[in-house]
């Protein structure tokens, strides 16, 4: 019976050698490997109701979702709420995306009271272009996102900075078409502006119209009211809360510290309100009171004090 082929670099469990053990994935990066499974799982019958489900899965009621890049016309930063965040990752594929991934490195986290936040300096999104051409995108940038603190662990705020980007093409199109030079020219233009496509830029445009107007089209919604009475309604309250005073703070009430009896104090106390009596004679003087009688068996002698003390 021939012995196998040892292996160098392998460590038995049972040998005298550590044996280190393979990197585990913490909470808030599975959550985002999650993600991306779910996102891979996208069909193209996916509707409306689809991405809903996913937004619920991943992302609380009030969660947001900023963007901050920086475009030829200067810096940008859209922010949308819970309602618009569904849409935004449709939007993505409808801009002709195939496929969508994030890739986190050297990710920090932090725990505070009721959340988590993971701060990943090296995050890229990876996205996938069928048309106009295949093209594999890698969208580089920090991303900062907090999850809340339970076991649905889903994240309340979603802030990616985009710094840079790379559109890759692979060589063999390029081999393909390297005697058209119409094409060529066609495949040196970029099919994103830092990593976003036109649909997705044109609709975070739209959000900062309809951001707003959500708390409208959520008031229509319950109420069914006309879109003029949403109005009303919305602007007389925000007046309302404008206008309305400021609450006072609670009232803090104050304890009465109690007095320590001592008997140096009330001796003190004693002799001062003895010596305000002889500074300050009271009105009402009787001699019974203020003039002492020594009796003796020959002789009775009466005594009187001045104000000023003196026998």
């Amino acid at each position: 019976m021939s012995n196998p082929t040892h292996d160098p670099f392998y460590s038995s469990p049972f040998g005298p050698f550590y044996r280190r053990h393979s990197p585990y994935m913490v909470q808030p990066e599975y959550r985002i490997y999650e993600m991306n499974k779910r996102l891979q799982a996208r069909t193209e019958e996916s509707d409306s109701l689809w991405w809903d489900a996913f937004a619920t899965e991943f992302f609380e009621e009030d969660a947001t979702l900023t963007l901050s890049f920086c475009l030829e016309d200067g810096p940008k930063r859209y922010t949308i709420g819970r309602t618009l965040i569904p849409r935004y990752f449709s939007t993505v594929f409808e801009g002709g995306v195939t496929e969508l991934h994030y890739i986190l490195k050297h990710s920090k986290e932090s725990f505070h009271n009721s959340c988590i936040t993971l701060d990943c300096d090296q995050c890229t999104m990876v996205t996938q272009h069928g048309k106009p051409m295949f093209t594999k995108v890698c969208t580089e940038g920090r991303l900062i996102l907090e999850f809340a603190f339970d076991d649905l662990m889903r994240i309340k705020t979603w802030h990616f900075t985009i710094r840079q980007y790379r559109e890759l093409i692979p060589r063999s199109i390029l081999a393909m078409h390297a005697q058209d030079p119409q094409v060529l020219e066609q495949l040196s233009k970029n099919i994103t502006r830092m990593g976003l496509t036109n649909f997705t830029l044109n609709y975070l445009r739209l959000c900062v119209i309809l951001e707003p107007m959500q708390e409208l089209m959520s008031r229509h919604k319950t109420y069914n009211l006309s879109p003029r009475d949403c109005l009303k309604t919305c602007l007389f309250q925000k007046w309302q809360r404008m206008v309305a005073p400021p609450a006072e703070p609670a009232r803090q009430t104050t304890t009465k510290r109690r007095k320590r009896k001592n008997s140096a104090s009330s001796a003190n106390s004693s002799v001062g309100t003895t010596a305000s009596k002889k500074r300050s004679p009271a009105t009402n003087f009787s001699l019974s009171s203020q003039v002492p009688v020594s009796i003796s068996p020959t002789r009775c002698v009466v005594r009187q004090r001045n104000p000023e003390g003196l026998v």
